[in-house]
């Protein structure tokens, strides 16, 4: 019987759409059975093999190139196959990975050559082959784990290939073992897979010389030019599967193959955007969280910038100040950095003093000055490097106005607090500065080579994570000389608010009364004599919130409702405590009222000098203090952990309890053989015959805190971390005034000398 005509017609259409599907390297949808071919936008360039000079370049015909290498074997024996490394039975998942438990996987003949994995229907003479994935140096292999064996009882050995991933089975994991090390053998044996853009990359380097040979360059290789039309694949080479592709955080991600596409997709949409930056922003966010795709970006800017339709139009001006914020922000690889400083002087030279060219420019100066960032530029930040302008960053002084700095994208926190200093008048003083971040719950040093770009982005975030106000400070830094600060000078009024944080935040352990009358020189300090009509500060920010009412939570907590108490019960005891706070409350600030009004006449310096010296009568005051945790490698008073406050002094190093005026121990520097951190959490100290271990979240500025006289007289066992560093911006004096003992009474008045 005849075959109708429209079979016939289905059978010829069907043959010729797969000899197109093949020429144009569509094999997305070619059987599991078939042969993969490499026929991508990528080349292996044999292991030493040169490039061979010419005289005008060529286009690059990827297909054909890549076909001729992929090996065409026929059924044939498998068990001599004199290339075969590896043979053994495995298991192969279903298709479309649906696995079911009740159903035995099928077993398969897999052989591992030099140049490919295939898999026959059994190990006889003769046996079919159903598949073979082709091995480049692009290809990757899982190792099995343990999650896998504990859900199907296998162990699984996953390869990765251009077009197909197999998925194999070991019920033995030494030999799944074998196989995963065999397969990345293979792998790590092959020649480098360079794609054209970078080949073309180098001919344009070689010939950067030659106008007219790049100009040939550039009109027969339209992937060096502007496109409208979508990518396909990367310009870069990239390894297939998803290896090392999981950022942290709620941000998921595919493939670095897959996510390079989808970048150029953005890129193409941020021509139309009339707002570009949350585009821009979320752009440099996935290159900050996948860094392997910098210098992918980078190639696609400069492809899109390259004889653009409508060169200095709005859609061309957006690719140019998104390549503003990349130069800002990330470093390419030296390469593609040569190849992007080319594009820059090509364009100066086509267009001169036009808005491309003075991007050029801005982003020349740029890429000599940038270095790895914390975070992607904020929203503020954009829109300043959109206009190539500088940001205004404004840094509080204590007991000053707030001072206005203008910062690039590539000023660190030490040349802004040089310039405060300058600034202010501080350069002959004998102490330390630095700048700190400051919020209602922490205070942190900046370091040194710390971005205060980053530094600001981060602020940001955490003042709308905790809706709390976040702000920069400029403030001493490290042990304090206390004696040679003159009175009238600035730097007393910085030494002043220090003292009066250092007192709200319990870093001076004294009495209640004594407290009572440093708030009482506080209120002295900012209205002069006492009036009614006078702005009164809340308690909170004269006297330490801890000490009102410890003597009432410990009592009510000493006979609190405990086992099967009702509810109702604890909450008129939470609301009686409460009245009893208030109270408390009241009364201590009727005390401090009292003793404000003792206080009659007394003029703000010497309000504020009476206040400094209260505070230094207590031996710690000048150290830097920091909460830890001591654990020693040898017992040391007492077993277990112990909470204290160790004080890195002009000296000496100290070891304080909370609360308590004298030291618990003191080591001079003379006794201290090394110092350094441990790890992320530990501070170690060696004195004489003991080590001591100190647990602290503040490790990164312990370290720098050590005075650099004694310093230079240590020895750290281990290098301190990095990240940021505490700045020092002078030289401590060579001799510091020995510290005072706490002799004062609580009934003494206080001095206003």
């Amino acid at each position: 019987m005849p075959f109708p005509g429209g079979l016939w017609w289905l059978l010829c259409c069907r043959q010729g759409f797969t000899l197109l599907r093949r020429d144009y390297g569509d094999g997305d949808r070619e059987a599991d059975g078939e042969a993969e071919e490499e026929a991508s936008f990528e080349l292996r360039a044999p292991a030493g093999a040169r490039a061979q000079p010419y005289d005008v370049p060529r286009s690059l015909l990827v297909s054909e190139e890549m076909r001729s290498l992929i090996v065409e074997k026929g059924p044939g024996p498998v068990e001599e196959d004199p290339d075969a490394l590896v043979k053994g039975w495995l298991q192969r998942e279903v298709r479309g990975g649906v696995k079911t438990p009740w159903i035995r996987p099928r077993k398969y003949w897999f052989v591992l050559t030099p140049d490919s994995l295939d898999y026959y229907s059994s190990n006889e003479k003769g046996a079919k082959r159903l598949g073979s994935l082709v091995l480049t140096s692009l290809c990757s292999v899982l190792w099995p784990d343990k999650q896998t064996y504990k859900e199907t009882g296998y162990w699984s050995v996953t390869v990765f290939g251009r077009k197909h991933c197999y998925r194999l089975y070991s019920e033995h994991l030494n030999e799944a073992v074998r196989w995963v090390c065999a397969v990345q053998k293979v792998i790590d044996s092959k020649a480098p897979v360079q794609t054209p853009t970078q080949l073309l990359m180098r001919d344009v380097e070689e010939h950067c010389g030659s106008p007219e040979v790049l100009e040939q360059i550039y009109r027969c290789n339209p992937i060096l030019r502007y496109t409208s039309s979508p990518l396909y694949a990367p310009l870069l080479p990239f390894p297939y599967g998803s290896l090392d592709q999981s950022a942290p955080g709620p941000r998921s991600y595919t493939t670095l193959r897959d996510e390079a596409v989808k970048l150029f997709n953005s890129l193409q949409q941020l021509e139309s955007q009339r707002d570009p930056v949350p585009l821009i922003q979320g752009i440099l966010q996935t290159c900050l969280d996948l860094p392997p795709l910098v210098d992918e970006i980078y190639c696609q800017l400069v492809k899109q910038t390259t004889e653009p339709p409508a060169p200095g139009g709005p859609g061309d001006l957006h690719y140019w100040q998104l390549l503003t914020c990349m130069s800002c922000t990330f470093l390419p690889s030296p390469p593609v950095l040569r190849f992007l400083r080319f594009h820059l002087d090509r364009t100066e030279s086509r267009f001169p003093a036009s808005e491309m060219a003075k991007y050029a420019c801005f982003i020349r100066e740029a890429l000599g000055k940038t270095r790895g960032r914390e975070c992607v530029p904020s929203l503020e930040e954009i829109l300043v490097l959109m206009r190539r302008q500088e940001m205004v960053c404004t840094v509080h002084c204590p007991g000053a106005a707030a001072c206005s700095v203008a910062i690039s994208s590539h000023t660190t926190a030490e040349e802004v607090a040089r310039e405060l200093v300058s600034r202010l008048g501080l350069s002959q003083s004998p102490n330390l500065f630095a700048l700190y971040e400051q919020s209602r719950l922490r205070e942190q040093p900046v370091g040194s080579s710390t971005l205060l770009a980053d530094v600001l982005t981060s602020l940001a975030g955490e003042e709308r994570e905790q809706d709390a106000p976040c702000r920069l400070c400029f403030k001493h830094y490290g042990f304090l000389d206390t004696d040679n600060v003159p009175r009238d000078s600035l730097e007393f009024a910085l030494l002043f608010e220090q003292a009066h944080e250092m007192v709200l935040r319990g870093y001076v352990p004294t009495s209640e009364e004594t407290l009572q009358t440093l708030a009482a020189l506080r209120l002295q300090s900012l209205n002069s004599d006492f009036s009614t009509h006078a702005p009164f500060p809340r308690l909170e920010e004269l006297f330490p919130p801890h000490c009102r009412g410890a003597r009432l939570r410990a009592g009510l907590l000493a006979g609190g409702l405990w086992g099967h108490s009702l509810a109702k019960q604890r909450a008129e005891r939470d609301q009686r405590l409460r009245g009893r706070l208030r109270e408390e409350g009241a009364s201590t600030m009727a005390a401090i009222v009292e003793k404000w009004k003792l206080l009659q006449g007394m003029g703000r310096p010497e309000a504020m000098a009476a206040y400094v010296a209260l505070v230094r009568e207590w031996p710690g005051f000048g150290s830097t203090l920091f909460d830890v945790d001591l654990r020693a490698v040898r017992p040391w008073r007492g077993a277990g952990p112990q909470r204290l406050w160790l004080g890195i002094g002009a000296k000496a190093v100290s070891l304080y309890r909370p609360g308590e005026p004298e030291p618990l121990d003191s080591f001079c520097y003379g006794r201290i053989s090394s110092f350094g951190a441990s790890d992320s959490s530990t501070f170690r100290l060696s004195v004489e015959d003991r080590d001591l271990l100190f647990e602290t979240s503040q490790v990164k500025a312990v370290c720098p805190s050590v005075p650099p006289s004694a310093r230079l007289s240590l020895r750290p066992p281990v290098v301190p971390l990095g990240g940021r560093r505490a700045q020092l911006l002078r030289a401590p004096p060579p001799v510091s005034p020995p510290p005072r003992r706490w002799t004062r009474s609580p009934s003494s008045s206080p001095r206003t000398s």
